[in-house]
């Protein structure tokens, strides 16, 4: 063991939050807590109380009850890291969320536009991101169709995005992954072509698909659009993927405007059984945020 590495196991042990195998664990003492819901935090969630090691990070997820993970820079990271990140979750039980599959256009137009260039771009992107996939277990991968066309009726725009979708629906196909569409707010992202739920649900049933549906992202869509129990049941049948955030800030749930007690009672009674992805920050600092983010997140979660 490295001389910082044996420093840092000192410190840890000395506190009670490492295990005699080796594991990083925020309370050994205790029985993990079992969540309702598969809620998937990200790397860096937790780095204080489980260190910055990415795999150290996976053990520390998993010893805290959670089942799944995601990790939206996963396609950047190196084969060797992929390949040792995904033995950890299948050891541990923690399954795979998404990552971002392709290269995402925030100030120009790419599939909205009918370029055939940048359609073929993305084309490979997903081919290339398949490959990442199939080595950690993921059979979910973020797609944003990018900015609008301003010289286009959005009619054209949004044949132009379907075309493209069940291209690489049909890439995704034989293979059981899903490509899940994220549609993201005005505040935040302006000026992008997919920003409410009832356009990413009309896109969906026309590329139909069950290579294509939704990632239905609760920050997002109380920002853009609110009624958030009743879009999420006009779209149920396209829904495949949550995510989670509270708004303003986008923090842990309990932090801001969002019952989350309610929308997790509602997702869990419908009988979810996929993921809800833990895309926002940490409303405190350091460990302490750390501890209050497990805390909120068993707060909401013992009322279902």
């Amino acid at each position: 063991m490295e001389r910082r590495r044996f420093t840092k196991f000192l410190s840890m042990a000395a506190m009670g939050l490492y295990s005699s195998n080796g594991l990083y664990a925020f309370d050994r003492s205790a029985q993990a807590y079992k969540f309702n819901l598969n809620y998937a935090p990200h790397l860096g969630m937790f780095k204080n109380l489980a260190g910055e090691d990415p795999i150290d990070q996976l053990n520390f997820i998993a010893d805290q009850g959670f089942t799944a993970f995601e990790d939206n820079g996963m396609k950047g990271r190196t084969v060797a890291l992929q390949k040792a990140m995904a033995d950890v979750m299948q050891k541990r039980g923690l399954a795979m969320g998404v990552f971002v599959a392709h290269k995402i256009y925030w100030k120009e137009a790419n599939l909205a536009s009918g370029n055939l260039e940048k359609r073929e771009e993305f084309l490979n992107d997903i081919r290339a991101s398949l490959e990442v996939a199939n080595r950690v277990n993921a059979r979910w991968m973020t797609v944003v169709p990018g900015h609008v066309d301003l010289g286009l009726n959005m009619a054209y725009q949004t044949e132009h995005v379907v075309e493209s979708l069940k291209q690489a629906a049909a890439i995704l196909e034989p293979h059981g992954v899903t490509m899940v569409l994220e549609p993201l707010n005005f505040r935040d992202h302006p000026g992008l072509f997919l920003s409410e739920s009832p356009q990413a649900y009309q896109i969906c049933r026309n590329v139909n698909s069950p290579s294509c549906k939704i990632l239905f992202d609760i920050y997002h869509q109380q920002i853009q659009e609110g009624n958030l129990l009743p879009n999420i049941e006009k779209c149920w049948d396209e829904i495949a993927y949550f995510q989670i955030g509270d708004n303003p800030g986008r923090k842990e749930p309990t932090t801001g405007e969002i019952n989350y007690k309610n929308v997790f009672k509602y997702i869990h009674t419908k009988g979810y059984k996929g993921i809800l992805g833990m895309e926002h920050g940490n409303s405190l600092a350091g460990s302490t945020g750390e501890e209050s983010l497990l805390a909120a997140y068993k707060e909401v979660d013992r009322f279902l």
